[in-house]
């Protein structure tokens, strides 16, 4: 009998703690105190925002099951291949660069991708239907609202350091007074026509006194690039950038098309506030 009456007041009192531990229950799938919180440490955002997002990733789960979406091993491992190429490393040694920068293993951030790539198909399915094309007339008048968007440097005054020895290059631009023979030094002024996309792009981002993220070139050396100064910036003309406007405009149309759908389906959920995170 004692036993019995102990079993029941441990069960008891567990039921208690969890409820105690629950924030929010959506479509019956509970959101812990402690989600809410890791949310807010993660995203540095206040309570009834990191709630928001939790309750917004519950409902886009349930969304993916509902609509059966899938994602196979192979789709990760493409994904993760063409991000691996962007950022000019093998498969590998992106795997070491982010368990390096992240703290996550391999397996982690393969589970992250699979999630990413499920939201995205999500996102599609459900903006599709309601999104369509921008005509002339809408490119022009965001391009004539946006102008400052679009407007591009035209040179990088850089110091460029490169080594095949990874570990001196960073040592070189973390301790400036590090010398090394493995170590090329050399001042350059780019021109923003001559380099790629992807280069541009990280050099805009580059604050003037600071370094770029360590990459490789297509010899597999590595290098960073130390911005002196990006050169007086220059607009570009409509045509030059209406691929871009378009890809703006219907990247507009996509949010408000999810930011409409999730509020009414937010609206129309299961939802149950249990406890209000502080």
């Amino acid at each position: 009998m004692y036993k019995i009456i102990l079993v029941l007041l441990m069960g008891t009192l567990l039921s208690a703690e969890m409820i105690n531990g629950v924030s929010v229950v959506v479509k019956g799938e509970a959101i812990t105190i402690r989600d809410v919180k890791d949310e807010m440490q993660l995203s540095k955002v206040n309570a009834t925002n990191a709630t928001d997002i939790l309750i917004r990733k519950k409902l886009e789960a349930a969304e993916i099951q509902e609509r059966k979406i899938t994602v196979d091993v192979s789709e990760v491992y493409d994904d993760i291949k063409k991000v691996s190429a962007l950022n000019k490393m093998s498969v590998d040694e992106f795997y070491d660069a982010v368990r390096e920068s992240n703290g996550i293993s391999s397996a982690e951030f393969k589970e992250k991708t699979r999630e990413k790539l499920l939201s995205q198909k999500l996102y599609s399915a459900i903006a599709y239907s309601s999104m369509s094309m921008p005509d002339e007339d809408e490119l022009k008048e965001y391009y004539q609202l946006h102008k400052g968007d679009f407007s591009r440097p035209k040179a990088f005054s850089v110091i460029i350091y490169s080594s095949a020895n990874e570990d001196a290059l960073r040592k070189k631009i973390t301790t400036p007074m590090f010398i090394s023979d493995e170590v090329k030094v050399e001042e350059r002024e780019i021109p923003y026509d001559t380099i790629s996309p992807e280069l541009a792009k990280l050099l805009e981002k580059t604050e003037d006194k600071s370094f770029t993220p360590v990459i490789m070139d297509q010899k597999g050396s590595h290098m960073s690039f130390y911005m002196v100064e990006a050169k007086k910036p220059q607009a570009s003309s409509y045509e030059d950038v209406k691929n871009q406007i378009s890809n703006a405009v219907m990247g507009q149309k996509r949010e408000q098309a999810l930011s409409e759908y999730f509020a009414r389906l937010r609206g129309n959920a299961d939802i149950q506030i249990v406890r209000e995170v502080k």
